[in-house]
């Protein structure tokens, strides 16, 4: 007994100190409960219930696998995945390498951005342009936080603003809980035609997001240092499963939820192809509180999600191209698309279901590369993924490209 008693503080010495290194997969996590990701779960939610559940929890399974390696990384190697790249690519592949990045990360910051003005559009009438110029400034607010407070501020911050994006989709559940055989029959993988393949697509690049892939391995690195003790930093690693596995179960959890509203609350409801119609259409059958919630959810995505992918877009450049730009200068350049597509009166919410399916093109670009280094001794080390892992990885990377083929197959031919 003596003994039992003895190892008590031990164990919670042991939790508290892992506690302690809770925050990089957190802002990864932002990417994967976007507007992007409202768009495209709505959107699969009301046009066909409970068929894509399976999607959302293959991707999330996905997402934490990935997520792991990439922090794994940086953590193992010092540097981040783009780093690693830039030294590997020659100067011509290199470069053509920073501008598919790059365009992943200007379809991931124009869906933020888009999203958060629809959010203040929905809750305070705002026109969408000028809402996405306040969105941007409110980002640039939280970029200064990074810059002026350091990581853990930033971290902070955006951890809090993902706790109210989960009050903010999760609590109409409770008023109008789904049905559980519809649930559980949406866990069998199964298509519906072209448009259901290509929402599958877009959920998915909404999920296992490119930027988050680049970004995780630099945050991971920066917010822990690199040890040259091979014990230090596989206690790093070990923590920082905690991390990954926390961050992530809670943006699944947001995710698989709004589908779920969808479905329970919005199928066959006109006008929920749109998230303007979805707001409408939620605050009518659950109530203004509820719809309330779900805009400011919105808000809090798109203002978190747009401050993080542009964090991400600065890691690219710096270790692709070795080239610095303050991020409140990137932030400015960045918002541009964005406001053209707003100021154009492009419908937003197709604006971001398409956005999401160019990133899940993106994927394979960061995955793969990703997957041969963390497998490869000479640059892990003892920290080489087993080979569990291995194939864990390969067959994501393989299902991803795969579901992309087949989209294209699908759309060219016109087959329904």
């Amino acid at each position: 007994m003596a003994a039992t008693i003895a190892e008590r503080p031990a164990g919670k010495a042991r939790w508290r100190s892992r506690l302690l290194f809770l925050g990089p997969a957190f802002v990864a996590a932002i990417a994967y409960v976007d507007p992007g990701n409202v768009a495209a779960n709505l959107t699969a939610g009301a046009n066909y219930g409970y068929l894509l559940v399976w999607v959302l929890v293959a991707a999330n399974v996905m997402a934490v696998l990935v997520q792991y390696q990439s922090a794994k990384l940086g953590l193992a190697t010092g540097q981040s995945l783009p780093e690693l790249l830039g030294k590997r690519l020659g100067t011509r592949r290199r470069r053509l390498f920073w501008v598919q990045a790059e365009v992943v990360a200007g379809a991931t910051d124009m869906a933020e951005v888009i999203g958060g003005a629809v959010a203040l559009n929905l809750l305070f009438g705002l026109p969408l342009l000028p809402g996405g110029i306040i969105i941007g400034l409110a980002s640039m607010v939280l970029l200064g936080l990074q810059s002026s407070q350091g990581q853990k501020s930033f971290e902070y911050a955006i951890m809090i603003l993902l706790a109210v994006i989960a009050v903010g989709f999760v609590s109409g559940l409770f008023v109008n809980p789904p049905e559980t055989g519809g649930v559980l029959a949406g866990l069998v993988p199964r298509f519906e035609g072209t448009d259901t393949v290509l929402l599958a697509a877009s959920m998915l690049g909404a999920t296992v997001m490119p930027h988050a892939i680049y970004l995780h391995s630099a945050l991971a690195r920066d917010r822990h240092g690199f040890s040259e003790d091979p014990a230090v930093r596989t206690r790093l690693i070990k923590s920082t499963r905690v991390d990954v596995a926390g961050a992530l179960m809670l943006a699944g959890v947001v995710n698989i939820a709004m589908l779920l509203l969808a479905a329970s609350s919005l199928r066959g409801v006109d006008g929920t192809d749109t998230i303007a119609g979805a707001h409408a259409a939620v605050t009518s059958a659950l109530g203004p509180i509820i719809g309330v919630a779900f805009g400011v959810g919105l808000l809090a995505s798109g203002l978190a999600s747009t401050s993080v992918g542009c964090y991400a877009g600065a890691t690219v450049m710096g270790g692709l191209l070795k080239i610095r730009v303050p991020l409140l200068v990137r932030r400015v350049v960045t918002l541009v698309p964005a406001l053209a597509i707003l100021g154009a009166g492009i419908e937003p919410t197709l604006a971001l279901v398409l956005s999401q399916v160019l990133l899940s093109f993106g994927i394979p670009f960061a995955l793969i590369p990703l997957i041969r280094l963390t497998g490869k001794r000479e640059v892990m080390g003892i920290h080489t993924d087993s080979t569990a892992l291995k194939i864990a990885g390969w067959t994501s990377a393989a299902l991803i490209v795969g579901l992309n083929c087949v989209l294209i197959v699908l759309t060219v031919a016109g087959k329904s």
